[in-house]
């Protein structure tokens, strides 16, 4: 199974419609799209339109840039290809599991710590015997070379839960200084996957 994860597009229809082009190219099974998809919910013109008319399953959150309820929304006009992946779940040949929470601890949809522990644990909990698991949130956890700056700036709840939970794979946005930077909380990889996109081969036991 191949996975395209990218984030923080902000509305930039030519970066849409590259990684739409990748996906195709490259044989994507899924895409997942990790956050602020627009910029400050101006326009939501592109955004999914060119995953959709080449068959791409496509799984959203939302960033610091835009509610759930515009994810929502997304997911909504364009099911069932899109699905909104903000608390929520899905698995794939019964052994892969995909989960996420949206939001950010800075920007302008916030999302408090609690609100992050209660959104990744009501979406891992139907997908806890995954074989493979990927943690689909926006913001980089704490204290990682993902959300250093001049500080530290992650979010600590997410590096919490990552070390309870211990996802194969953990695909993430927000911080642009840092995109394509990768790390490791654990057994879990740790990547920024930044609007170019990077590529997950995963494979399936059987």
């Amino acid at each position: 199974m191949r996975v395209l994860a990218a984030s923080d597009t902000h509305g930039d229809q030519k970066r849409i419609l590259k990684l739409a082009e990748k996906a195709q190219r490259e044989n994507i099974d899924i895409v997942l799209l990790c956050g602020d998809l627009t910029f400050a919910e101006n326009d939501l013109t592109g955004i999914i339109g060119p995953f959709k008319k080449i068959g791409k399953k496509v799984m959203i959150i939302p960033g610091n840039h835009e509610t759930e309820a515009t994810i929502d929304f997304l997911s909504k006009q364009y099911k069932p290809e899109v699905y909104n992946l903000h608390g929520r779940s899905v698995m794939f040949y019964n052994e892969i599991g995909i989960f996420g929470c949206g939001g950010s601890n800075i920007g302008l949809f916030e999302i408090t710590d609690e609100e992050t522990k209660e959104t990744l644990e009501k979406a891992h909990k139907p997908i806890k015997d995954a074989h493979f698991k990927i943690m689909m949130v926006h913001t980089p956890p704490f204290k990682t070379e993902l959300d250093a700056l001049w500080s530290h700036v992650g979010s600590k709840e997410i590096r919490r839960q990552i070390e309870k939970i211990q996802p194969d794979v953990c695909v993430c946005g927000h911080i642009h200084e840092t995109f394509g930077k990768m790390d490791k909380i654990g057994k879990t990889k740790v990547i920024n996957v930044g609007p170019e996109g990077i590529i997950l081969d995963i494979e399936k036991r059987s």
